[in-house]
């Protein structure tokens, strides 16, 4: 049983989702782009998709040699990044508020979560685990919503709480309600800083020439304010003051 807020809505989304995730403008040409921007080379690493819906990712960072496992709480999402990955990545539901205990420490490369960390309220043990998996000095890459869109579109009147709100999606075909949580600029970067990552790069992306094209509209809004937020951090050590290596 999972405790994923918004596994309902993603089982109703996932065949919409995963016909036009290729050509929906805020995926294919905002958010991907822009997340593909902060990885480093994947040739022979090993990659861990942390919420992989229908594939996208995995089926790119396979296509660049890269080992690739990873999860979502959807199955119907599994069942689409099953079939679109031919059987090279270990994939299996999974909910990102439980432990990954089919990971073992210092174990992956890189830790790449999509849009993902929305549907979660306490990031802190999320980002352990994701701390615990990666090698010393591994990558963890990261798109979220942007906290000052989330703040003004749905419309907070407690910046600082962190909270469950709610959107209606018309996107992928039909009408789905889907929960998620927006949080603060500092409970949004300071998560991170608690789980020993470094940040390294933080991009407010611009959506791409392809999504001028495809959408001016939104193209327009976005170029005067973003969506999302893109965060790529490294794993440190933390150490005690006699030097012993405390490295998870």
């Amino acid at each position: 049983m999972t405790s994923h807020i918004a596994y309902d809505a993603y089982e109703a989304l996932a065949d919409g989702f995963a016909a036009k995730v290729d050509t929906k403008p805020h995926n294919a040409y905002y958010e991907r782009p822009a997340t593909l921007s902060l990885l480093p080379d994947v040739a022979g690493k090993r990659v861990l998709d942390a919420g992989c819906g229908p594939g996208a990712y995995a089926e790119w960072l396979l296509d660049r040699g890269a080992t690739v496992s990873g999860f979502d709480a959807s199955p119907s999402m599994i069942a689409h990044a099953r079939k679109r990955t031919g059987g090279r990545a270990e994939l299996r539901v999974h909910d990102i508020t439980a432990p990954l205990d089919f990971v073992a420490d210092a174990s992956v490369d890189l830790v790449l979560c999509p849009l993902v960390l929305e549907y979660v309220m306490d990031w802190r043990p999320v980002l352990r685990d994701f701390h615990r998996v990666l090698v010393p000095g591994g990558t963890l890459v990261v798109s979220l919503q942007h906290p000052f869109t989330d703040y003004t579109y749905f419309k907070s009147q407690a910046y600082f709480e962190t909270e469950l709100v709610f959107s209606e999606w018309t996107g992928f075909g039909g009408r789905v309600r889907v929960p998620c949580f927006r949080r603060s600029l500092a409970e949004t970067l300071q998560p991170f800083l608690d789980a020993k990552f470094a940040l390294s790069r933080v991009l407010e992306p611009k959506p791409t020439e392809e999504f001028r094209a495809a959408d001016p509209r939104h193209y327009a809004e976005l170029m005067a304010f973003p969506a999302f937020l893109c965060i790529r951090a490294e794993k440190i050590s933390a150490h005690t003051t006699d030097g012993t290596n405390l490295q998870a």
